[in-house]
């Protein structure tokens, strides 16, 4: 069967184009067969074929049977238990017996079952025949099944299990866990506990009115889905009330199911929600950007905290497939261990936090609002709440306000640098005007506070014009300084998305005049003011952070740094509104003596024009912003709320 030295030209052509369809089908392995002997080919492209229907989860065609279709059912009942897993097989090589009448393929297996994880992969091999008719040599494969892997016995089977990595806590610093797994109930229609589609359509429909999520997507999931399919609507955590009417109610509701199950989830549902986040099913677009590390059924972070660390939360699914047989394991062949998530540590802690949001509601009709607290010693954020009146957004880290008085400690510390003293005197105007534009003070301030004072008494009662017309003669680049030497222009270093403050060069002197007092181009976060306070009540600057290991980066060190005197000076004037000023009513609270400076900030139009409320405070190693958007004052507004907030986190 061997050629000629002279065959013909048009046969080495047929010969080399067979050798490279062949080498093409072989998964880009080109080898040389010894010569080109036309079974010698037809061996190997036969091995390619069935290679490409293994690879495909098909039998491979031409085998040496009478009942094809039963050979079909075995090898179909083998890879049943693989779910869609399907492997790459490739030929790794063909060996003919002499006389070319026989022979072996062997085949190289490599299953992916999981992304980045190393493949399993074995080799086989199958016996092939070779058939004559006429000039032509055809081959056929023989059926057993250790080609599909090694070992594998009449009557065994292949079973794939994805083994469930645990999704981690979130922690605070001290070891709490403030988000874990916790009871849940998931509400929604069972399809095999009802055959009418008309009355599994009123149930989904009546459901959704119920619950109240979007009635036309929630009938389109139902109908999509498989007759087996339990198509969740809406979970509640196992104390929610409406549970009671919907377990009542479950008669009426032809395929209604309740299921019991496990969520990660903060002590309640408001608990630091914009910065935690949320965990669901995994919606498609995540599945889609995944890689294939996340699946569809897979719970995973879909805001916050939660979705930004999701890898290190979730850890890694593991894999195991095993020879079955008779419905029990004979023996594991393959398997990847799952990697539990990894805890994440953040600042907050519970006590802090529920006092925040405690304190918060007694301000819910007045728009957005925040409180946030940290720790100077340790620049750790211990409660970052938001208020209802905040729809879900994080005004604690987030929103930007012109602070108000507030500001009057970085414009304080810019008269300090210019040589004045806490008892140096300024004028206290009922009005000031500049370039036209009159300033006055609050409504109710004190006219005993007015004439000559000291800057000590024009911060204890906030007196505008005194502050607008020292501020005046300062040159713009102490501005800058003084705001960066507290920390409000540094760069956010949180762990979360957050912003501290802006403080803009001014344009013109009307605008320094309002930069004096916290208006104008000024804004600052809730975030921003309480770093403010933190950093005067440690002497130096503040970089707060939530996420612990964002605790690790350097702190950056300011151009011209607080000084201790100056430091010094700043908490000896923040308390002189707690002794002396607008904030007396501070003055009793138990604990170590607090500091505090109140803040009412003009905004939009109107005569008089609304105002948003703020307050900043120390006491001992805790400094504390609060924010109303929509209030009276920094003391009647925001005060009350400041006061609660430390009368609890005191208890």
């Amino acid at each position: 069967m061997g050629g000629a030295p002279g065959r013909s030209l048009r046969a080495v052509v047929v010969a080399l184009s067979a050798m490279l369809v062949l080498g093409a089908g072989l998964g880009g392995v080109v080898w040389w067969l010894g010569h080109d002997s036309a079974s010698r080919i037809a061996a190997g492209q036969y091995a390619a074929r069935a290679a490409k229907a293994l690879s495909e989860g098909q039998l491979p065609a031409d085998l040496d049977t009478s009942d094809r279709e039963a050979l079909a059912r075995e090898h179909a009942a083998i890879l049943d238990g693989m779910g869609g897993l399907r492997p790459t097989v490739k030929v790794s090589s063909v060996t003919l017996a002499q006389g070319e009448r026989a022979g072996v393929v062997t085949f190289d297996y490599t299953w992916k079952p999981l992304p980045d994880k190393a493949a399993w992969s074995y080799a086989t091999t199958m016996r092939i025949l070779a058939l004559t008719g006429g000039d032509r040599v055809s081959w056929r494969g023989t059926w057993n099944p250790a080609l599909i892997a090694p070992g594998l016995e009449p009557g065994q089977r292949l079973r794939a299990t994805r083994l469930d990595s645990v999704r981690a806590d979130i922690v605070s610093a001290d070891g709490d866990a403030l988000v874990t797994a916790r009871p849940v109930t998931r509400v929604g229609i069972d399809k095999t506990r009802e055959d009418d589609p008309l009355r599994l359509r009123a149930s989904a429909r009546a459901l959704a009115q119920r619950v109240g999520i979007n009635e036309d997507d929630y009938l389109a999931a139902v109908a999509a889905a498989g007759p087996q399919a339990f198509v969740e609507a809406i979970v509640y955590r196992d104390s929610a009330t409406e549970l009671i009417t919907l377990s009542e109610a479950a008669a009426n509701y032809p395929g209604l199911r309740l299921v019991p199950g496990e969520l990660p989830l903060a002590p309640y549902a408001r608990f630091a929600r914009p910065i935690l986040g949320t965990v669901g099913l995994a919606t498609a677009e995540l599945i889609e950007k995944s890689d294939g590390r996340i699946r569809a059924g897979d719970v995973v972070g879909l805001s916050g905290l939660q979705q930004a660390h999701d890898a290190d939360l979730a850890g890694r699914d593991g894999f195991r497939i095993e020879v079955v047989a008779n419905g029990d394991t004979d023996r594991e062949l393959y398997a990847v261990p799952a990697v539990n998530g990894r805890p994440l540590a953040i600042t907050l802690t519970r006590r802090h936090q529920e006092a925040a949001e405690l304190a918060l509601n007694a301000v819910e009709t007045r728009g957005a609002s925040a409180i946030v607290a940290i720790k100077p010693s340790t620049m750790h954020v211990l409660a970052a709440a938001s208020g209802s009146g905040s729809k879900g957004y994080s005004t604690a880290t987030l929103g930007q306000y012109p602070p108000g008085s507030t500001f009057k400690m970085v414009t304080a510390l810019r008269l300090l640098r210019a040589g004045s003293t806490p008892d140096s005197p300024l004028p206290c105007a009922a009005s000031v005007t500049v370039d036209g534009r009159e300033f006055s003070n609050y409504r109710d301030y004190p006219a005993s506070a007015t004439g000559r004072i000291t800057l000590r008494q024009a911060i204890a009662n906030s007196c505008n014009t005194a502050l607008i017309s020292a501020a005046s003669t300062l040159p713009e680049a102490t501005l800058e300084q003084a705001a960066a030497a507290l920390g409000l222009s540094a760069p956010p270093a949180a762990g979360v998305p957050a912003a501290l403050g802006s403080v803009p060069a001014p344009e013109s002197t009307v605008a320094a005049a309002a930069t004096a007092i916290g208006q104008g181009q000024v804004v600052a976060t809730p975030l921003g003011m309480a770093t403010v306070a933190a950093t005067i009540g440690r002497g130096r600057v503040v970089t707060p952070f939530i996420v612990v290991d964002q605790g690790r980066a350097s702190n950056p060190r300011p151009a011209q740094p607080l000084s201790s005197a100056e430091g010094s000076a700043l908490r000896s004037l923040m308390r002189s509104v707690v002794t002396d000023g607008s904030a007396r009513f501070l003055d009793d609270l138990p604990g170590k003596p607090v500091l505090a400076k109140t803040g009412t900030a003009e905004y939009g139009s109107g005569n008089p024009p609304p105002t948003h409320a703020w307050m900043i405070a120390l006491q001992g190693d805790l400094a504390v912003a609060v924010f109303v958007e929509k209030g009276e004052s920094g003391a009647r507004t925001a005060g009350p709320v400041l006061e609660d907030f430390l009368r609890r986190v005191a208890s």
